[in-house]
């Protein structure tokens, strides 16, 4: 089987901590790292290095200035939004190689403008209590990704 990697694409992350741990989840997968926007830190933060420990030589990482750049530069991929909002559920996606996972900062997610337009795209991650608002950023990526992965079959 041929391999084709996914894309984690962060919109205007943060905390570094959290980009770095998604960084060493690409980088064991083989996943495509994108980085959009202001970042809340600079690429050389000693927190972001620390998270990604010496992986950082094994992810690929492509900045863009907005997402409309992303997008240009990948006309044909195909986007899913994730957020807490959407109707959608993960488990009701239907990946494919190459898809692209786009999450947004850690404390506004994805602009609410965004969603609205791409809402049969948006994806959310079911939580039954109703007591926690959002999962960390890292996690929530390495669900949606495992998912991906296991539907396409690299496993």
């Amino acid at each position: 089987m041929d391999f084709t990697p996914f894309h984690i694409v962060l919109v205007e992350p943060e905390i570094p901590p959290n980009t770095g741990n998604i960084a060493r989840l690409c980088a064991a997968t083989g996943t495509i790292l994108h980085l959009v926007g202001k970042l809340g830190f600079s690429l050389d933060d000693r927190q972001l290095k620390r998270a990604g420990l010496d992986y950082w030589p094994a992810v690929t990482v492509k900045q863009w200035k907005t997402l409309a750049e992303l997008r240009q530069a990948y006309p044909k991929g195909r986007y899913w939004y994730t957020s807490k909002k959407a109707r959608k559920s993960y488990y009701e996606a239907n990946f494919q190689p190459g898809d692209f996972l786009v999450f947004g900062k850690e404390t506004l997610g994805l602009p609410e403008s965004l969603l609205a337009k791409q809402e049969d795209w948006a994806l959310r991650i079911p939580m039954e209590t109703g007591i926690v608002r959002s999962l960390n950023l890292a996690s929530a990526a390495g669900i949606i990704l495992y998912e991906a992965r296991r539907q396409v079959g690299q496993r």
